[in-house]
């Protein structure tokens, strides 16, 4: 049987990524996991191909030619950060944090926030179509 290598698996016994993004939205229990099943089930809308991963001891993270954004949870907040967010066009003003870094952009949502469904799968497009655009730029040459 061929290992699957998309992703690390840190983490409990041979779980696969998205078996351990399941357990970790089910320990949550309340608002914060809601969201986090809200946002990753609207990633998978954005972009169907895109891979669960697990990483950094218990971080979810989607990527589709490198890394699209990671889905983190605190006390107060989801946060989902986009690796290449400061070179992403965001018209309706979604990135809330992190936005004094050069690479990096994220949205904090809190208990009870609205996602604007639209803007927020049109900026998973764009982070694919960024990665998508790099991958190929390395590959030349």
């Amino acid at each position: 049987m061929r290992k699957k290598t998309s992703g690390s698996q840190e983490g409990r016994g041979g779980d696969s990524p998205s078996q351990l993004i399941d357990a970790r939205i089910e320990e949550l229990g309340d608002w914060r996991g809601e969201m986090l099943a809200r946002l990753r089930g609207l990633i998978k809308q954005a972009d169907p191909e895109a891979v669960e991963e697990w990483k950094w001891r218990g971080v979810p993270v989607w990527s589709h030619a490198g890394i699209v954004c990671t889905g983190e949870t605190y006390k107060k907040a989801v946060k989902v950060t986009f690796a290449k967010g400061a070179s992403l066009e965001d018209p309706s003003g979604l990135f809330n944090s992190s936005l004094e870094g050069n690479t990096r952009r994220a949205i904090d949502f809190h208990e009870g926030d609205r996602i604007d469904e639209k803007a927020f799968k049109a900026l998973i497009r764009a982070a694919v179509v960024l990665n998508t655009s790099s991958a190929s730029r390395r590959g030349k040459g």
